[in-house]
């Protein structure tokens, strides 16, 4: 009897899932919604929650921009997605001696809800003479890692940002946070 209630379980487990899966679309079409493809659409990726799986040690290093108090940001990958975008990923590591949390990275618009984020990140074209800023979602959510609060010392978290592609003949943008320098990168993809 229990292995047969398990099993009942297991099947709604799934069709629970698939159900929730499906839920989300375009609607009628009044709104779009961007798809972020797997994990960094997640409330855990976004926000970097502590209940993720540690991520890979990306090996690569495309740029890294020093802050006060032992804060590194290493950028790992400035990819160019098919659909018109790019999506920096990083790390931020805090190599001071106390918690740190990045209220000035957010953006300064009134109307957005992260506010511990990456929301205020930007790629400048310096030859296009063009800034891009953090994409939104239709619910006013940056398109960013959010929930970054009390980075302790030593620790490291994964972070991203998905930006407008610059016109596809740009292949190095400046990146930038605020309070941080910049620093040149290259787009790939």
């Amino acid at each position: 009897m229990s292995s047969r209630m398990a099993r009942a379980g297991a099947a709604l487990a799934v069709v629970i899932s698939l159900a929730v899966a499906g839920c989300g679309g375009e609607g009628d079409g009044a709104e779009k919604k961007v798809d972020l493809g797997p994990a960094k659409g997640t409330a855990a990726a976004r926000t970097g929650a502590a209940t993720e799986a540690p991520a890979p040690r990306p090996t690569e290093t495309i740029g890294e921009l020093k802050g006060p108090d032992g804060i590194v940001v290493t950028l790992h990958s400035a990819v160019r997605d098919k659909g018109g975008f790019v999506t920096v990923n990083g790390t931020v590591a805090n190599r001071g001696t106390k918690p740190y949390t990045p209220l000035t990275w957010r953006s300064k618009e009134t109307e957005l809800k992260s506010q511990s984020s990456v929301s205020g990140a930007s790629l400048i074209d310096q030859a296009g003479k063009k800034r891009y800023l953090v994409l939104r979602d239709t619910d006013g959510e940056c398109l960013c890692t959010t929930g970054l609060v009390g980075i302790r010392p030593d620790e490291s978290r994964a972070i991203f940002a998905q930006f407008p592609a610059p016109p596809d003949d740009v292949r190095e943008v400046d990146f930038q946070l605020p309070t941080m320098p910049s620093v040149r990168i290259k787009i790939s993809g």
